[in-house]
């Protein structure tokens, strides 16, 4: 743990590592608390479960639309020019929702759908800069490492600061005070150095964009079932709470699993890792399915409790090698738009493991619906074995951010190459 602080340390003194961080993380707390914040404030203005769940879902559908077509306008026009317009008018859609209510309806739904079409895509943005604010192979993985183990964070945090919000004044202030902070925390990134100097490498003209790797859709495919198991496990471990009588049991089983991937990101950005991402990617599936297992013993809490803890551990490592591949497989120029495809097809696996997952308590109880992220973990290893040939490493691997250009003009890597002991690239990213 020492030496993993010593390195994260490192990346953090970097010139503009820490600003970079903490703004993208601020930045996105609008996005990272938007259901909980929709339904709260739904609720409070006398609206039903299920128009605030339907609020809530056609936010995150909106968002899953305009992440990669945002990221897409990144690479095109930088990072500037697209990332403060998107979060002004996203948190002017959030506003217009807390200011006029829920009615009329139709409105209410605009509201969120603009809030959530124009979320800013400040994740892609942040792995995009990091190659040229870092330099180094090694340094840029752990970076990688830190922003998983960051973003554990802040979605535990994002809810705690929601709640708190609403107790001091209302869920409207609440929504308006998050959205406001948003604004801010995208502003300091696209003022920085770094962000307004950052070009994307030239790309090839193709309306498929970074779709167009066949590497880059086996990698979506089997997130779509990672994203499917978290978004499982939200379900099952409400019902097990509910089969308890404790409805504490929740929120203990959720934090477990934040600390177990929180553990896990640190542990893994600790090191270096040798061999193909890919590979490594294949085997940190497998362990992150075996994980999710024994929560079908649903035993009592506390036990429960180590279980939800251990089934995270794998979580982190696994996104953060993602990155690498998404790097590594993204057509040059689409970096921004191919890690925005990432967070799009795993927030559309967790909307759909809450769909699956409701299902199977209701048809066969609790442990039945502890089966689904296991089963979902193997699904995604399985898309991974069955398109190894389309996740070979491509020629130029690394090329999708090494290609942009740093805040310093020179190729990200360069300066690497020119003057360290690393020579560009050779890996890419967490997913």
């Amino acid at each position: 743990m020492a030496a993993a602080a010593g390195g994260y340390g490192d990346i953090l003194r970097a010139p503009h590592a820490a600003r970079l961080l903490a703004g993208t993380l601020v930045g996105r707390l609008p996005n990272g608390t938007a259901p909980i914040a929709i339904v709260l404030f739904t609720r409070s203005e006398g609206g039903s479960y299920s128009l605030a769940g339907a609020l809530a879902a056609v936010y995150g559908v909106a968002n899953a639309l305009g992440q990669p077509l945002l990221g897409r306008a990144v690479d095109l026009r930088g990072q500037p020019r697209v990332q403060l317009p998107a979060a002004l008018v996203s948190a002017a859609g959030m506003a217009l929702l807390a200011v006029l209510g829920i009615t009329p309806v139709a409105l209410a739904y605009a509201a969120v759908a603009v809030a959530g079409l124009f979320t800013p895509p400040l994740e892609g943005g942040l792995r995009a800069l990091w190659p040229s604010v870092l330099g180094a192979e090694d340094r840029v993985h752990r970076a990688y490492a830190l922003d998983a183990v960051a973003q554990e964070i802040m979605f535990t945090a994002g809810p705690l600061l929601v709640t708190l919000l609403v107790s001091l004044w209302s869920p409207a202030a609440a929504i308006l005070v998050i959205n406001a902070i948003g604004v801010l925390g995208a502003l300091s990134v696209v003022v920085s150095e770094p962000s307004r100097t950052w070009r994307s490498a030239p790309r090839e003209a193709h309306w498929l964009g970074a779709l167009r790797s066949p590497g880059l859709l086996a990698l979506l495919g089997s997130f779509f079932f990672v994203g499917l198991a978290l978004g499982s496990i939200t379900v099952a471990a409400l019902a097990y709470a509910e089969d308890h009588g404790d409805q504490s049991a929740y929120g203990w089983l959720m934090a477990a699993l934040g600390l177990g991937a929180l553990a896990g990101g640190v542990v893994y950005g600790a090191r270096q890792w040798a061999g193909a991402p890919e590979r490594r990617l294949r085997v940190l599936t497998l362990l992150l399915a075996l994980g999710y297992l024994p929560l079908t013993l649903t035993p009592g809490v506390p036990a429960m409790t180590v279980l939800a803890g251990v089934s995270g551990v794998f979580l982190a490592p696994a996104i953060a090698c993602a990155f690498i591949v998404v790097d590594r497989h993204a057509p040059r120029g689409t970096v921004t738009e191919a890690f925005s495809w990432l967070v799009t097809t795993f927030g559309v696996g967790a909307a759909a493991g809450t769909a699956v997952a409701g299902p199977a308590v209701e048809l066969s109880g609790t442990a039945a619906s502890f089966a689904v992220p296991g089963a979902a973990g193997f699904a995604a290893l399985l898309v991974l074995l069955a398109t190894r040939r389309a996740l070979a490493a491509p020629p130029g691997a690394g090329r999708g951010a090494r290609g942009a250009t740093s805040a310093t003009g020179a190729p990200a890597g360069e300066n690497d190459r020119n003057g360290a002991a690393e020579a560009g690239f050779s890996t890419g990213h967490q997913a």
